[in-house]
């Protein structure tokens, strides 16, 4: 920036954050002052009208549009680097809204640059040279057309890599749009914030000195926007969404009926109310395959397998709810079958049938299935902010069952074991302390789709062998916990013994639930500067918040890619199951049919 200054285009006005010379510092009056060489106008007396009265100050929302050029600059580099690629494709809509995003916080980091530059040259803000705004339009252009190409190559390469054929070219081209309205709204916002700031400011120095009024007026915005933002308005979104998914859940879907045999909760004789189940207990209770299924599969005897759930309706809390979903499987004969498995549920209460009817499939139908509702809210949204209830939810299944289990003589305990997809596996994982917890307490555990926050994911992927990736780790030389992207292929250390009660993570590398977390916003993440995993573009690379919410707007979508991809586990899951399970005298021609069966 030159020290000559000059006016800038009308479109775009630089943003002074400190008071030109000759206006008022803040908390003082204004004091009019002569122009050099012409005399000092008299001020009218009372009564009489002022002569030649000053211009008015222009409208105070054309002030609030005025733009910083180093914040410009931090907006258009920003907004650039959004379009670079992520884990998941994206349509027109979502890339306006992370690049607006993006160039909000760009527009901040900008500004602040500027004034930490300031504060060590020690001089006042200065109005940049004639050619930086017409620089600053045709380059920025030019490098916003450059990223925007390059952005829809992208898009192109990751839709390929996954089989997506659906593409919105009109979104697309309004993307740019978007994205400019989603900047203007954050900018009106923030600088909303800022006007508030020092308005409570101002309030507090009739009181108090200024910088005691300054620092106290910032915690004190600080602290109410968090509140709102946290408090009022989070609460109150998550609270709508409840209701209105709580609503859903007194429906049945299309072709579920209530059970007819005593093998199921809500069926003859059972402790638990059909009505109580909820939309997705229902859905679990009266699907899966029957006996005359598992027959046709195998071609072997079966039996009719066991499914005991209990929903948010058939008990007050989640102590209870576990305790009469257990008393139900005891009733329906479960604890007298050779497979028991614990499920723990995604949000709403959904298990994914392929997870479930896989297990019964391999097992003959000698096998028994707890579940129970802990929310009303679908997965993606249970992820954010009903992990306290997963985890209760968990831990007290499981321990309502390893109780009654335990208390059981060994020749007739059925083999135990555990599964969960998504926050199912954070749930899940809660009851037990380590490795060893799980080898000893379970005959073997299926865990799909894990969130990044899972303590024992953690605590197996970051004390992984060293050289092995993050996308699939080895961990104590495979002995018990293994990883698989792909659990068609041999699962690594394939080299080493996987003889004890088999524990295995099953988990894409592009599934943005199990890579997403805060950390993003300014930690690289080891799976990013590592080798990408097979459904992940080799151009993916760290940004500081951009990454960050690229990957929360794959959020919502991650389950709306093929299977295979995204955290869509419903085919593998066969190839899981057959590897924690290990059936006899099951041959790759069985596991093929199974594949077309659970589809």
């Amino acid at each position: 920036m030159s020290d000559q200054p000059s006016q800038p285009p009308p479109t775009a006005q630089p943003a002074q954050d400190e008071p030109a010379q000759g206006e008022p510092a803040q908390g003082e009056p204004a004091q009019a002052e002569p122009t050099q060489g012409e005399p000092a106008q008299a001020e009218p007396t009372q009564g009489e009208p002022a002569q030649d009265e000053p211009t008015p100050p222009p409208a105070r929302w054309r002030g609030q549009l005025r733009v910083a050029l180093p914040g410009c600059w931090g907006a258009l580099l920003l907004a650039c680097l959004s379009f670079t690629p992520s884990l998941l494709p994206r349509g027109g809509v979502l890339q306006g809204l992370i690049c607006g995003i993006s160039a909000a916080i760009g527009y901040g980091l900008g500004v602040l640059a500027a004034v930490v530059w300031r504060a060590f040259a020690d001089r006042d803000p200065r109005p940049p040279r004639r050619r930086s705004w017409p620089v600053f339009w045709i380059g920025g252009t030019v490098l916003f057309g450059v990223a925007f190409g390059l952005g829809q190559y992208w898009q192109h390469e990751i839709r390929d890599l996954m089989g997506v054929r659906e593409y919105n070219v009109l979104q697309a081209v309004l993307s740019p749009l978007i994205a400019l309205l989603v900047f203007a709204l954050l900018l009106l916002l923030g600088r909303g914030v800022r006007a508030l700031y020092r308005w409570v400011s101002r309030q507090l120095m009739r009181w108090i000195g200024e910088r005691a009024a300054k620092a106290v007026g910032w915690l004190l915005v600080a602290a109410t926007s968090w509140l709102l933002i946290s408090g009022l308005l989070l609460e109150g979104l998550v609270g709508a969404a409840n209701e209105a998914f709580s609503l859903r859940d007194t429906e049945t879907p299309e072709g579920i009926r209530q059970p007819t045999t005593s093998t199921r909760s809500g069926g003859p004789g059972s402790l638990v109310p059909w009505d109580s189940l909820g939309r997705e207990g229902r859905v679990f209770i009266g699907s899966g395959p029957s006996a005359a299924d598992i027959i046709r599969f195998s071609g072997e005897p079966a039996r009719e397998p066991v499914r005991a759930y209990a929903g948010l309706d058939t008990a007050d809390d989640t102590e209870e709810r576990a305790a009469r979903a257990v008393a139900d499987l005891r009733r329906a004969g479960g604890f007298e079958r050779a497979n028991l498995l614990v499920a723990t549920t995604t949000g709403s209460g959904w298990v994914d049938p392929a997870n479930v009817d896989t297990f019964e499939y391999l097992t003959g139908g000698d096998s028994a299935i707890v579940a129970l509702q802990y929310s009303f809210l679908p997965s993606w949204l249970s992820y954010l902010v009903d992990q306290s209830k997963a985890r209760a939810a968990g831990r007290e299944l499981f321990d309502a069952v390893y109780d009654t289990w335990s208390k059981l003589p060994a020749d007739e305990r059925p083999r135990l074991y555990v599964t969960g997809e998504s926050l199912g596996s954070f749930g899940g994982e809660t009851a037990f302390s380590g490795e060893y917890d799980l080898s000893n307490r379970t005959s073997g555990t299926l865990f799909s789709g894990p969130p990044n926050f899972n303590t024992l994911y953690r605590e197996f992927t970051d004390h992984r062998q060293s050289g092995t990736p993050e996308v699939q780790p080895v961990f104590k030389d495979g002995r018990t916990v293994r990883f698989a992207s792909d659990a068609r292929e041999p699962i690594p250390p394939t080299d080493e013994p996987w003889d004890s009660n088999r524990v295995l993570y099953l988990l894409h590398a592009s599934d943005p639930i199990v890579w997403w977390g805060p950390h993003l916003i300014l930690d690289e993440p080891d799976w990013i500067g590592e080798a990408p995993g097979r459904d992940v573009l080799e151009d993916m690379f760290w940004v500081p918040f951009v990454t960050f919410w690229q990957v929360t707007a794959d959020l919502p979508f991650a389950t709306e890619v093929p299977s295979g991809h995204g955290h869509r586990y419903r085919g593998e899951y066969v190839d899981a199951w057959n590897a924690v399970l290990r059936p006899p005298d099951v041959t790759e021609t069985d596991l093929a049919r199974l594949r077309e069966i659970i589809g």
